[in-house]
């Protein structure tokens, strides 16, 4: 009997403190929910209602119109032209940022070529990322100026061209320019994001491969790189996100409408230069935020399923 109420006891001093540290963790988490509440759920919901309004210029009222912003949209050249420019940006800039990461990630974390200097390899990868969009643009603006920035300096002297080049005239100059900067930019955390990947993979793994004769190309191959997989849906997912939503770089550079010839106007870009440029349409801007939203989604869910792996069918004779 005295055994049953001591524990009984002993529940209910849990349970209480069990409480107590529930309360204290609501506590805790009030901050961020009341940030998350005002500066992302609402504007999020706010946009999504003004998608189907008419509001612009200088009113701050607007009548329901249903789908018309969206009917636009899909007629809108400009907007699918946005689109494709975003995709090429962003493709321009993660394959050969995935694929140098990845390069550089394994020679890293090679046990047998036993590279010094990790963590300085990595913060120098990484410190690209600490600068601000505003600053990097600025540099490469005035390192790929015309006609005295630093890139038709090196051009003309050491490899005798007589005039200089305007990169911000050319579309695809002005493309790989940012691209390369996006890269730049990005590609160290990609680095470290692999270097962690590489190293919470089992050592015996590589261990019995070795004893069973398999060569250091072998292991990397059937080893590391189907480890790898679930980080490198987690990065294909994250930077088509970041690219969908590339702004700050392409803004900046040109003319700030992604010129020339809005080569380089991505999907944000020109949701920008709708909302706050000319007629100041914030109601079909909206409609433009929302549908890169869907194609945003859209991609995710598709990639998704592509990655994937597939339970193979079962085939039974008889």
């Amino acid at each position: 009997m005295f055994n049953k109420l001591k524990k009984d006891k002993t529940k209910v001093v849990k349970s209480s403190v069990q409480a107590r540290v529930n309360r204290n963790g609501y506590f805790f988490c009030l901050p961020f929910m009341i940030v998350f509440l005002i500066f992302n759920l609402w504007p999020t919901l706010y946009t999504f209602a003004l998608s189907f309004g008419d509001l612009s210029g200088l009113r701050n009222s607007f009548n329901f119109v249903g789908f018309e912003n969206f009917k636009r949209l899909v007629m809108d050249a400009n907007f699918w032209a946005a689109v494709r420019n975003t995709f090429i940006l962003w493709g321009l800039n993660f394959v050969p940022q995935l694929g140098i990461a990845l390069l550089m990630a394994i020679l890293l974390t090679d046990i047998k070529l036993k590279v010094k200097g990790k963590g300085l390899f990595r913060a120098l990868f990484y410190l690209p990322n600490l600068l601000t969009a505003a600053s990097v643009a600025i540099l490469f603006r005035s390192l790929f100026g015309y006609p005295i920035g630093s890139a038709n300096q090196f051009l003309m002297q050491f490899f005798g061209q007589s005039e200089a080049f305007n990169f911000f005239r050319s579309p695809w100059a002005s493309r790989l320019i940012v691209a390369f900067i996006q890269w730049w930019m990005w590609c160290g955390q990609t680095l470290i994001l692999l270097m962690a990947a590489i190293t919470s993979i089992s050592p015996s793994l590589y261990e019995a491969a070795t004893i069973d004769g398999a060569t250091s190309w072998q292991c990397t191959w059937k080893i590391t790189i189907p480890m790898l997989r679930p980080m490198m849906f987690y990065m294909l997912v994250t930077s088509m996100v970041g690219g969908m939503q590339m702004f700050d770089i392409p803004f900046l550079l040109t003319d700030m409408r992604g010129g020339p010839d809005y080569k380089i106007r991505t999907i944000a870009v020109y949701m920008y230069n709708t909302a706050f440029q000319g007629k100041n349409q914030y109601s079909y801007a909206a409609a433009i935020s929302i549908g890169m939203f869907i194609i945003t989604i859209a991609l995710t869910l598709v990639i998704n399923y592509i990655t994937k792996e597939h339970p193979k069918k079962k085939h039974y004779l008889g």
